[in-house]
């Protein structure tokens, strides 16, 4: 399945509040991860909303194909961009040796946690051979839904790296960190960049 229909209903309903509203700044952790990349290198970004770090990472002259499992949002990010914006639900990723770096900043958290594995494999395979994937998620022990009723697989760095492991990702690095979220609650967040060896 890897999606949730609660979830992505959510974001069909809200997506005008949603890609309109003022974000905090990543700019730190895309920063991070362009520096493990080769200069004009082809990104895909999983999840891009609105299109907030992908305008930021064309800005640095990448070669950015942004997608969102939500049409509304991937209309949303189209008309912010000025390039087309895919829809794509993660497990419909199928692609082999594309992509130079794969950025995927607060959407992996919705995958159903028994799904997450596979669409780690999917995005592995999508990757060359010492390519660079970015993901976050919201730290806890179990999975769960917020006020919003979005579903949330809400991590520990353990079962993370649990997951990982499952696709064989090299130089896993997981740092933890206070911030918020959507929802304007204080939000444990665990930021993961992982190597592809093979």
């Amino acid at each position: 399945m890897s999606q949730d229909d609660r979830t992505l209903s959510f974001y069909t309903r809200e997506a005008s509040a949603y890609a309109s509203r003022d974000e905090y700044s990543n700019s730190k952790h895309i920063e991070a991860f362009l520096s493990l990349l080769p200069a004009g290198a082809a990104i895909l970004e999983l999840g891009c909303g609105a299109g907030r770090d992908s305008e930021f990472m064309i800005g640095r002259g990448y070669e950015v194909h942004p997608t969102d499992g939500t049409p509304e949002l991937a209309q949303a990010a189209e008309q912010r961009l000025g390039i087309p914006v895919a829809t794509l639900l993660f497990a419909d990723l199928d692609e082999e040796s594309t992509c130079d770096g794969i950025w995927a900043n607060a959407c992996l958290l919705h995958v159903p946690r028994e799904d997450l594995p596979g669409v780690l494999s999917k995005i592995h395979a999508a990757l060359k051979k010492g390519g660079a994937f970015y993901a976050s998620f919201k730290a806890g022990e179990t999975e769960g839904r917020d006020r919003f009723n979005r579903y949330y697989n809400y991590p520990s760095e353990s079962t993370l790296r649990e997951w990982y492991a499952a696709s064989a990702w090299a130089d896993v690095t997981i740092t933890a960190e206070k911030g918020g979220g959507y929802d304007g609650r204080p939000t444990d967040w665990l930021h993961v960049v992982a190597i592809k060896q093979d």
